[in-house]
């Protein structure tokens, strides 16, 4: 991609107009200007924000994941926790090894999703075991339950999530938990396998209060997604009005749920600056405040120094 290009690309995910002419420069001199033109609207030159959930796998950014991240940092996104899940444990294996190889900017989390929940057999859950126990990898998910789709039986959904679930206090890693259109069911597996003992983070998060206090109960951090920018979601805005400061996270959830003004166009990191702007309006705190917040909140379910900022 030209450095022209990434110019515009990167105007339009933060929804600033380039203040200098187009830019013909190397990469690494579209980064610096794009951080001059943050700071000088009270972005987030001096307080990062971290993407608590994104996917970027080859076949999503075929750039490659780096180009991504150095296109998010250029913006403000200083961390990135990549989650590897898919048809088979590929993905997994590729967000460990770019952990492993980004530590100052990237921890990973491996899991199954529940649209593959069939795929879970002694084999793959013996590999990812040894995967979550690597330094890099902090999280066991995306796991949980998607009654939307029903990509695979609900009882698989539910067998492969409790095994996933006493993985991760196996291995005391805490959890990312994807649910849709299966609220009772979540919050009932993971009250019943001792899923407080790790905590987590509910993904996109997309329910109400009363889910939120439940989850809350368990321990778990509250990330909000793209979906908080859309007009019609009140409950989800309410919630990320209403929660503990100290619960909060942001993502993308990228290539999905780009945040308006972008919604139904492909999603990556950089874009979280709009989710972060959003939900600190809903609060009534500065875009700064809330990306300090956050990415302490990130780095203290961590429990060590990942995506330090200076």
């Amino acid at each position: 991609m030209s450095s022209s290009i990434i110019a515009g690309s990167l105007s339009a995910a933060v929804g600033i107009a380039p203040a200098l002419p187009p830019i013909r420069e190397c990469g690494d001199s579209v980064a610096y200007r794009f951080l001059l033109a943050m700071g000088s609207r009270g972005g987030y030159r001096q307080a990062m924000l971290v993407d608590t959930h994104c996917h970027l796998d080859p076949h999503y950014f075929p750039e490659g994941a780096l180009a991504v991240m150095d296109r998010a940092s250029a913006v403000g996104v200083s961390g990135f926790v990549v989650i590897g899940v898919g048809a088979d444990l590929a993905p997994a294996r590729f967000a460990a090894d770019l952990a492993a190889r980004h530590p100052s900017r990237v921890r990973a989390s491996v899991g199954i999703h529940p649209h593959d929940a069939t795929s879970l057999n002694e084999h793959s859950l013996q590999e990812l075991t040894t995967l979550a126990q690597r330094p890099q990898v902090a999280f066991v998910g995306e796991i949980g339950l998607d009654y939307h789709y029903d990509h695979s039986p609900r009882a698989q959904q539910h067998e492969t999530f409790r095994r996933l679930v006493q993985l991760a206090r196996v291995v005391r890693k805490p959890i990312v938990v994807h649910t849709r259109e299966a609220r009772e069911d979540t919050l009932a597996i993971l009250e019943e396998e001792g899923a407080r003992d790790v905590g987590g983070i509910i993904h996109c998060f997309s329910e109400d209060r009363s889910f939120a206090t439940r989850a809350l109960d368990l321990g778990f951090y509250l990330s909000f997604s793209g979906i908080v920018t859309f007009k019609k979601s009140l409950d989800i805005q309410d919630v990320a009005t209403w929660a503990p400061a100290e619960r909060i996270r942001v993502e993308t959830d990228a290539p999905y749920l780009a945040p308006m003004p972008y919604r139904g166009k492909p999603c990556e990191p950089a874009m979280v600056v709009h989710t972060a702007r959003k939900v600190a309006e809903l609060r009534g705190i500065s875009e700064a405040e809330l990306a300090v917040q956050t990415t302490k909140n990130a780095r203290t379910l961590l429990g060590d120094s990942a995506f330090a900022v200076g």
